[in-house]
């Protein structure tokens, strides 16, 4: 009786994916790879199966990941010392040869790695890579109270998204590999930049007009002044929270990127709990979900 009540339960579950992935077959969506998922190793597993599932089911699932945290610790074990403005890593030379290797090398492999041994076929690269992410530096302007005009901040190798070839992607996505990219853009110089991961996910939702960008965070979604998780939002709806300081601090950036991505042609953007085994699937293929959508239709 268990277990026909557990394969009842499976055939459930099943039966309630099925228009998902009838409507999703041949879609790209963007995911933003961060946080606890990145860190906690069940969640890390559990990512990588959500992301070979949605391969397998004609979903094409492009994966940008971040890698802060690591970054800042292997800084730190070599005597580098770490400056934020605004919440940017101040990069100097010497803290982007560390930046190129963490996020290139070991958090990139690592994340191919998981997801080719859960029976994937993934492909790192970053941003240099055939030239698909184009940067610029980034200029941060302060207001000081001693001087009329704007200071000039200057925080070295960070840059913006300038231009996105989708043509390095395209031959990936063709050989049916998952791209996993890390956000390092280069320079018209052939400098190299170092670029905020939800950006980045974010203009390439844009710019291959994805169905969905989906972004993961450590929290469960956007939530309203009594805690209680919102979804099904407008962006109008979204700007008033803005606007009555609902939203705020760390999440304000990462919301601008989803109302963004939706304003630029992306049908809806997602801000969900990565500390949820199987996030991705749940948000994508049930009815409830695990966070907050943001759409043009609520």
């Amino acid at each position: 009786m268990l277990k026909r009540k557990s394969a009842l339960r499976i055939a459930q579950v099943l039966t309630e994916a099925l228009p998902y992935i009838q409507r999703f077959t041949g879609k790209t969506m963007i995911i933003k790879f961060g946080g606890n998922a990145m860190v906690d190793p069940a969640l890390h597993e559990s990512f990588a199966r959500d992301v070979v599932l949605m391969k397998l089911v004609g979903v094409n699932p492009i994966v940008v990941h971040g890698g802060g945290p690591q970054i800042g610790r292997l800084l730190e074990k070599l005597g580098i010392t770490s400056e934020f403005v605004d919440g940017m890593r101040v990069t100097d030379s010497a803290t982007m040869d560390v930046v190129e290797m963490v996020l290139g090398a070991s958090v990139n492999k690592e994340i191919v790695s998981t997801i080719n041994r859960n029976g994937g076929k993934a492909i790192g690269v970053t941003g240099k890579d055939g030239q698909l992410i184009r940067a610029r530096k980034l200029e941060v302007s302060r207001q000081s109270p001693d001087v009329r005009a704007p200071e000039i901040i200057d925080i070295g190798h960070v840059g913006e998204v300038e231009q996105i070839d989708t043509e390095v992607l395209k031959m990936i996505q063709d050989s049916n590999f998952i791209p996993v990219i890390a956000p390092i853009g280069v320079g018209a110089d052939g400098s190299s930049y170092n670029i905020n991961a939800d950006l980045v996910a974010g203009k390439l939702a844009e710019v291959l007009q994805a169905e969905k960008l989906m972004l993961l965070t450590n929290v469960d979604g956007l939530l309203d002044k009594d805690g209680k998780l919102l979804t099904g939002l407008t962006p109008p709806e979204v700007e008033s929270l803005i606007e009555d300081r609902t939203v705020q601090g760390g999440m304000l950036p990462k919301v601008r990127c989803a109302l963004d991505a939706v304003r630029s042609g992306v049908n809806s953007s997602h801000i969900i709990d990565g500390r949820v085994p199987h996030a991705v699937l749940l948000e994508v293929f049930t009815d409830e979900g695990v966070g907050t959508k943001i759409s043009n239709r609520a």
